[in-house]
């Protein structure tokens, strides 16, 4: 999904994770962790493991011990909405004591929330006897970019964390060569006796039999001068449940007959939650966790889309948030030039020092395009023109942009060519720096323009021409239908391939069409510029064997000369991507098609831990039993991919959710085998809210009960 240059730069290793552990991830906004199954954070090297605040590595160490002895793991699990970790453990054999192993309870519940990290652990004795022994808790911190994390070796010297002792809690200190100073300090409230060495602490536990010995206590990761107000751990955790249960109505409630879909669904709204972070113009879906969170462009838009039909108020916050990062002049280091949208944003020492260049960076060919397209979407969704009217001028901006820059050659496609030294060569959401190519398995030479970049410019100046007319430039809509009729046209023509029944990758910069099969082909669907026979033809096309691998539509056909199923962009399978395709396809009503991705992605997640659908998988063909093969650094969970499922289920049901003309349209659904019933509750309809029932019915047809609904709005079955 993001930044790989040629050579590789930005690739992300797999020496960054150990791949024979499984991971535990929680998330708040800007900060998150990732343990052990135990509950502990170990320092290997550069391992993902850690506690991480604003894209830097505070906590690289914390881990418990019995008497210096490992306890022993019986289940860990996160609970309440993504929440909490939760982990059961017991004792080996306590040299202090004469208790056999298997006789301690040892509990341990973890969870982050603004800019801290809280702990409480549980400690209950079984056997008739006292027991005492010590329990310690071990922290370190190493203070490293989540870049050097991914594998970057930096070519400068950097400063020492040093310690801070204080009688009653531990802090530690790190100066970065950005001259910012960034710390943590960990603040003890026990019901045991504890002594501090170090950064170890000591907790003398004596247990009577059947009584709880409890330990509570906080890490705070603070940035430059700021001191943060300690609160205490059921402070914190009844604020976590007080935004969970708030957040319950940021969604509108859907459920089916499926339980497994229903934990799909909730699985995937929790992770979403998760990952929404507090701008100032209202929620932003960070990418994703470990290695992309932060926002950026691209996929907030798609992750938006994924989930407009349900929660409208997530596309507002994006929409706004963008606007107000939109690239005013021309910075060529930053690939910047006036109305772009926003790639990413980082604030780690990295970044801020120029080492990497996303402190603030636009390269992306998409992001414009698409921003202008939610813009429209958002609209039709909820008739929100104050909305319309207050990001105007940043829709026209856009507009120019794609006129005046995104067309290098002038020949009315939108192509790339990176101008920042060090910046991501491939800016489409495909930007590994081998990911485009020709036959001849050759790398394309820019100025590129990608097929499905002309299909998202195409909808742009489509929506943008919508809006203009809502707003009364009658001018400058009827300028943006004909040029995006005549896009139309010319992209059928130069871009479609008899030959592969495909439309290519892209046309390169001698404007070679790139004679490859890719799933870039099939988002030149959801804005309807494919014609529609050239649609029946690729519907086919993405669903032959080469590119459907039985747990989804693969990235790369796996006839291609750099077809490799464990790549990241070459023969993989992303389920956002196959959520687009899905999307597209029940624009042109091929919903038996629709419903086969569909049913791969659901029938994957049946295999995936948490049924938390990650970023990519690997694109190995189906095998009987056997689920689908994780790919070792993908994010998880990630905006854009636990999105994927809200819009699958809106291609399969075919809704339109239309406030300008207050219809809620249904056109021709079909329902997968699995779900005989689904009940859509309080769809957020402006200030007012609709619920109904869909039931399978004989000859497989449908059946709708609807159960509320405003008098002005009309719900219309085709």
């Amino acid at each position: 999904m993001k930044e790989e240059i040629v050579k590789e730069e930005f690739h992300i290793s797999s020496e960054a994770v150990n791949t024979d552990e499984v991971n535990m991830v929680l998330n708040y906004s800007n900060t998150f962790a990732v343990f052990d199954r135990s509950g502990n954070i170990r320092p290997y090297g550069k391992m993902v493991q850690g506690i991480y605040h604003n894209g830097t590595r505070f906590i690289n160490k914390l881990v418990l011990h019995i008497d210096g002895e490992k306890p022993l793991l019986l289940s860990g699990s996160i609970k309440e909405g993504n929440s909490i970790y939760w982990v059961d453990l017991t004792n080996p054999n306590v040299k202090k004591c004469t208790i056999p192993e298997n006789s301690l309870h040892i509990e341990r519940h973890q969870f982050v929330r603004e800019s801290a990290f809280y702990e409480e652990i549980k400690i209950l004795q079984y056997e008739p006897e006292n027991c005492a022994f010590d329990l310690t808790l071990d922290f370190a911190g190493d203070f490293r970019d989540i870049f050097e994390i991914r594998g970057i070796e930096r070519k400068v010297k950097t400063n020492n964390a040093y310690p801070i002792y204080h009688d009653e809690y531990f802090e530690t200190t790190y100066l970065g060569l950005d001259g910012v100073e960034r710390s943590f300090e960990v603040h003890f409230q026990s019901d045991v006796e504890y002594t501090l060495a170090k950064n170890r602490a000591i907790f003398s536990v004596n247990l009577t039999p059947k009584k709880v010995a409890t330990i509570h206590y906080c890490i705070h990761f603070l940035t430059g001068k700021e001191k943060k107000e300690a609160i205490s751990y059921f402070e914190a955790k009844a604020l976590n449940q007080l935004e969970l249960k708030q957040s319950k109505t940021l969604f509108s409630d859907i459920k089916t007959s499926n339980a497994q879909f229903n934990h799909w669904l909730y699985r995937s709204e929790k992770d979403f939650i998760s990952l929404l972070s507090h701008t100032d113009y209202g929620k932003y879906p960070y990418a994703g966790v470990p290695w992309y969170n932060t926002a950026f462009g691209r996929d907030g838009i798609i992750a938006a889309m994924e989930i407009l039909w349900i929660n409208p108020e997530i596309t507002k916050g994006v929409l706004l948030f963008l606007a107000a990062n939109q690239a005013i002049d021309l910075v060529p280091e930053k690939d910047a030039e006036p109305g772009k949208i926003l790639h990413e944003a980082r604030n780690g020492e990295m970044a801020n020092t120029g080492e990497i260049p996303f402190k603030q960076y636009y390269g992306t060919i998409d992001a414009t395009p698409l921003f202008i397209m939610l813009a429209g979407m958002y609209y039709n969704r909820t008739a929100d023109l104050e909305l319309i009217k207050h990001i105007w001028p940043n829709i026209i901006a856009a507009i120019n942009w794609i006129d005046e820059y995104g067309d290098i050659d002038g020949d009315g496609f939108v192509e790339y060519i990176h101008k920042s030294e060090n910046g991501l060569t491939n800016q489409g959401w495909k930007d590994s720096f081998d990911s485009i190519m020709h036959e001849s398995n050759q790398l394309a030479d820019p100025p590129i323009a990608l097929c499905e970049v002309q299909s998202y410019v195409y909808g742009a100046k489509v929506q943008a021409a919508k809006l203009a007319l809502k707003l009364g430039h009658q001018e400058l809509s009827l300028k943006l239908f004909n040029e995006a009729a005549v896009l139309k046209v010319n992209f059928n023509e130069n871009f479609w391939d008899e030959e592969l029944s495909c439309f290519v990758l892209a046309l390169d910069g001698h404007k070679k069409p790139c004679r490859v099969k890719s799933s870039n082909a099939g988002h030149c669907l959801f804005t309807e510029i494919a014609d529609p026979d050239k649609a029946i033809i690729l519907a086919e096309t993405l669903l032959d064997l080469d590119m459907f691998s039985g747990w989804g539509v693969r990235t790369l056909s796996s006839q291609s000369g750099r077809y490799n199923p464990m790549s990241y962009h070459n023969g993989s399978i992303w389920p956002h991507d196959n959520a687009l395709i899905a999307y597209g396809l029940s624009k042109y009503g091929l919903q038996k098609h629709v419903l086969k991705i569909m049913e791969s992605i659901f029938d994957a997640s049946l295999f995936i831990e948490l049924q938390r659908v990650p970023e990519l998988y690997c694109g190995f063909e189906r095998r009987k039993g056997i689920g689908p093969t994780a790919y070792p650094v993908a994010c998880s969970p990630q905006a854009w991919s636990v999105g994927a499922v809200f819009m699958l289920l809106q291609s399969c049901l075919r809704i339109d959710i239309n406030s300008i003309n207050k219809t809620i349209t249904f056109d021709r659904i079909i329902l997968p085998d699995y779900l005989n019933e689904i009940r859509l509750i309080d769809l957020k309809l402006g200030n007012e809210k609709c619920s109904l029932i869909i039931n399978r019915s004989k000859y497989d047809n449908v059946a709708f009960n609807i159960l509320q609904k405003p008098d002005n709005w009309e719900i219309v079955i085709n």
